[in-house]
């Protein structure tokens, strides 16, 4: 989650809302590596995760990432959560929960739905204060 954070706070420095991820390989080598990228990338699907799953499925030569497990700063949103399904990841690590935005968790709760044909084992509350302030810390500043 180090490795996260410490892309959440280079998206931060970068005008970009604070949230990093990494992709580990099943035998825990660091796959990619990435923070939000929409306003840079003019994308709104550049989020750390969709960025992170598309560098680590490259460097793999597949569009799946059996075995792999993610890290990320904030609880995934719908989109992101359903990236993670198709990408067939293992595990979901995430720090801060996201009450208004998130699709794990909260909102449509992705895993949950019976159309869901694949659910990571979700591990949740991993640095979690520390990702908060940087999110907290990053609006505040903008207000």
């Amino acid at each position: 989650m180090a490795l996260a954070l410490a892309e959440a706070k280079a998206a931060a420095a970068r005008g970009e809302v604070p949230v990093g991820a990494v992709i580990l390989s099943p035998d825990g080598v660091v796959l990619a590596q990435a923070g939000n990228r929409t306003l840079g990338d003019l994308d709104p699907t550049a989020h750390a995760e969709v960025v992170a799953i598309r560098a680590a499925c490259e460097r793999l030569g597949s569009e799946r990432l059996a075995g792999c497990d993610l890290y990320v700063t904030l609880e995934p949103c719908p989109m992101c959560a359903t990236a993670i399904s198709f990408a067939r990841v293992r595990r979901l690590y995430y720090a801060a929960p996201d009450a208004k935005g998130g699709g794990v968790e909260h909102g449509p709760r992705i895993y949950a739905q019976p159309t869901c044909h694949h659910r990571p084992d979700v591990y949740s509350g991993i640095a979690e204060s520390e990702s908060a302030a940087l999110l907290r810390d990053f609006f505040r500043d903008r207000r």
